[in-house]
């Protein structure tokens, strides 16, 4: 059935509906998005879908409501938002029209629900606060989305739609470059993993282009990588050091303390190895201005890391 109008309730917006918004008139461009509370419009119709507003849950008569006694809820017992209950329903399709690998869109679909939509669900229906992001509460996507009102004393009658309109353009800028974001992990992980199968028992991961690439290291149980060197442009490689944990700075190894905050021919010296360009001086990563170059800095940098590991360990004893 075509969907010919989009029903979502006049007023003050908030970001369910807005998001909710971005979602559907990707899938229904040519129809026509109507804000009102007037019961001739909130009712069920041919042709119609109807969000936030209503009353009622029906998918079957295409409507999304969450405002009603009986408010639907997540399996963890978490209310849904508008926004919840459209993604639920009209997520895969969405994502679909970004050209997603049928293979990823489940796994893509669940991490934009869980890191994406249920906070919106969360903040709408008062089970979590944006308070709660304390001095960048403002600056949250619900914040911000508020902050696209028009003002108190703006009387003009119009401006509410039109705010509404600009805040869904905004939001779908947001909410487009996360599904894409998403799917670009998916895309990394492939690659990362066919990289790590290449390195074998290589302590040292040698990627075709920067990605992330810690969760397919993780997934692979790759405990013997220490360092990844990775291309970035101009003939320049770098070297880098693998997180230790999700939060946090601490690497699995670092650089030779040596090298910390060296550049150029300084660098080239105490290194040994020429072309060697940059060290930071946290030791977490490292350039240089070849492949050979980099090779050679993180085979130094492994055997530098073994020492520092069996010397603890003699120590430890």
């Amino acid at each position: 059935m075509a969907i010919s109008t989009l029903v979502t309730h006049s007023g003050g917006f908030h970001a369910d509906e807005v998001l909710s918004t971005v979602i559907l008139t990707r899938l229904h461009p040519e129809a026509e998005v109507v804000r009102s509370r007037a019961p001739e419009w909130i009712t069920p119709a041919e042709s119609r879908l109807i969000y936030d507003v209503g009353g009622a849950y029906d998918p079957e008569g295409g409507i999304f409501d969450h405002h009603q006694r009986e408010s639907p809820l997540r399996e963890d017992g978490t209310p849904y938002s508008s926004f919840g209950l459209v993604w639920k329903h009209f997520g895969l399709a969405f994502l679909r029209s970004f050209d997603i690998p049928e293979a990823d869109l489940e796994t893509v679909h669940a991490s934009f629900d869980r890191s994406f939509v249920l906070p919106v669900d969360q903040v709408d229906n008062g089970t979590v606060s944006v308070s709660e992001a304390g001095p960048l509460s403002s600056l949250t996507l619900p914040g911000l989305i508020e902050t696209l009102k028009p003002v108190f004393d703006d009387t003009d009658p119009e401006s509410e739609t039109r705010a509404f309109h600009a805040a869904v353009e905004i939001a779908r800028q947001f909410v487009e470059a996360r599904v894409a974001r998403s799917a670009a992990k998916r895309r990394a992980e492939t690659l990362a993993a066919e990289a790590i199968r290449a390195a074998g028992d290589s302590p040292i991961l040698e990627l075709p282009m920067g990605m992330p690439f810690r969760p397919a290291v993780i997934e692979a149980g790759a405990e013997h990588l220490l360092f990844v060197v990775t291309p970035r442009g101009d003939g320049e490689w770098t070297l880098g050091g693998i997180r230790k944990h999700d939060q946090g700075f601490e690497q699995r190894a670092d650089l030779p303390a040596a090298w910390a905050g060296l550049s150029g021919a300084e660098l080239e010296q105490v290194s040994g190895v020429t072309g060697a360009k940059f060290c930071h001086k946290a030791r977490f990563i490292a350039a240089a201005s070849s492949r050979d170059a980099i090779l050679m800095m993180a085979e130094l940098a492994v055997d530098e890391a073994r020492r520092e590991a069996e010397a603890a360990t003699v120590a430890g004893a």
